[in-house]
């Protein structure tokens, strides 16, 4: 991963490694890169990883632990340049999770917001095949594996 300049100087979106190819007669590799332009915003970081192994697409996956103050949040759209991305609120479907869904919501008013189940509370403790049933509902590409329902990945 690394971030590109822009013509101003300042750093501007994450690029993401997609594939390496490498030539065999010639030894020439190349690594092709794409700019990431979808972000998905999660509470902490065990939800980065779960959302993190059920999605098949590059994006950035950001984690708050937890509410913000406005000023880190703020830094945190312009750093990310999430004003010019598409960008996904997943959290918990509880009181911390709906506090934070709404700071997010006064500072990005253009983002998609996702909920998971009621029952679950919250993103960890949410089956994998219904996380990624949420996460595909918003078009968002995940490992079909994931599916497949009940079961299918032990331990979620």
């Amino acid at each position: 991963m690394k971030r590109s300049v822009g013509k101003e100087g300042r750093k501007s979106h994450i690029i993401f490694p997609v594939y390496k190819i490498k030539n065999n007669i010639t030894n020439v590799v190349v690594i092709v890169m794409i700019e990431v332009e979808k972000v998905i915003i999660v509470e902490g970081r065990s939800d980065y990883k779960k959302v993190k192994k059920i999605i098949n697409e590059p994006l950035q996956i950001l984690y708050t632990n937890g509410t913000i103050s406005m000023g880190r949040l703020e830094a945190l759209v312009d750093e990310h340049f999430l004003n010019d991305k598409e960008v996904y609120i997943l959290v918990d479907a509880d009181d911390p999770g709906r506090k934070l869904r709404n700071q997010l919501r006064q500072e990005l008013s253009h983002a998609i917001h996702l909920y998971v189940d009621r029952s679950f509370r919250e993103v960890e403790t949410t089956p994998n095949h219904e996380l990624a049933s949420v996460l595909a509902s918003a078009n968002l590409k995940v490992h079909t594996d994931f599916l497949k329902g009940y079961g299918y990945h032990a331990g979620n």
